[in-house]
């Protein structure tokens, strides 16, 4: 059967739009259903919606809980189970190679891809501009967490116990506007990161090369790493400097929905961030 075109704007199979509704408001509320009342905010009729909880609980992924005569559903941790395993196969190397590409020819600067290992960020990914001049940043690449913009978009949203294990592994760079920072000054530049949605790197690691990057989150809410351009300082100004921070800041968002994450699971000061971060 040829797929065709796209066709109306419907969902294909409207029993499986009603199932993955269903689930959903399982899943979204905050105490068990009853038949009636899941029906009623579903909007799906009370047979239909019984048929598909009924099925749910042969496959292991709703139970219920009998009051008097009050049937009352929720689910179960069969679909945490699924996650797990989802999210332990989600390369976030691969997990937007194409959309990084696009970014970086329309930037002419590279795109990376860091994640956290002790006090390193650790380079998984880049796409790489055509051209004569490349810079020294690679899959593999190990730099301190603090020096560079994909370490500060991490830990600018760590819980405050890991955070605290590494401020005493603040390190010196070797650029031009380097300064020793204390672990008092780290943690308001930190704050700064958490205001605009993502973090800036100008001439500290080394001299001439700046870099921006926004944090990327998983299912959990939990930050997972990072994406940023690298440029030199002098192009990272103005006009070019706003259209990266929205680059990283949108490709960021990209990263994290395919991750799982969604607007209800982040703290409500990040998703204002986030928000105020990709309108600029």
């Amino acid at each position: 059967m040829s797929d065709g075109g796209r066709g109306p704007e419907r969902p294909a199979s409207p029993g499986v739009d009603r199932t993955l509704t269903v689930l959903e408001q399982l899943v979204t509320a905050e105490e068990g259903l009853t038949l009636t009342a899941l029906a009623k905010v579903t909007r799906i009729p009370l047979a239909t919606c019984a048929s598909i909880v009924y099925t749910l609980e042969h496959r292991g992924y709703a139970t219920r809980k009998v009051i008097g005569r009050s049937h009352f559903w929720r689910p179960t941790l069969r679909l945490y189970g699924l996650a797990s395993q989802l999210v332990r196969k989600v390369d976030l190397s691969q997990i937007a190679i194409a959309e990084m590409r696009a970014l970086a020819e329309e930037l002419g600067m590279p795109v990376h891809i860091g994640v956290l290992d002790g006090a390193s960020v650790v380079y998984v990914a880049k796409a790489a501009t055509p051209g004569f001049i490349q810079f020294d940043t690679y899959p593999g690449k190990v730099a301190p967490f603090d020096l560079t913009a994909l370490g500060r978009a991490i830990a600018a949203h760590l819980p405050e116990d890991e955070l605290a294990v590494l401020l005493p592994h603040l390190s010196a760079g070797q650029g031009p506007r380097a300064h020793g920072s204390s672990p008092e000054a780290f943690k308001k530049l930190l704050e700064r990161v958490r205001t605009d949605g993502y973090a800036v790197e100008e001439e500290e690691e080394q001299a001439e090369i700046s870099c921006l990057a926004a944090p990327c989150f998983n299912a959990e809410g939990r930050v997972a790493g990072s994406v940023g351009v690298t440029g030199f300082a002098r192009d990272l100004v103005g006009d070019r400097r706003d259209a990266a921070a929205r680059g990283v800041v949108h490709l960021s968002i990209v990263i994290s929905r395919r991750l799982g994450c969604r607007p209800g699971a982040l703290p409500s000061e990040l998703d204002g961030s986030y928000d105020s971060a990709y309108r600029k």
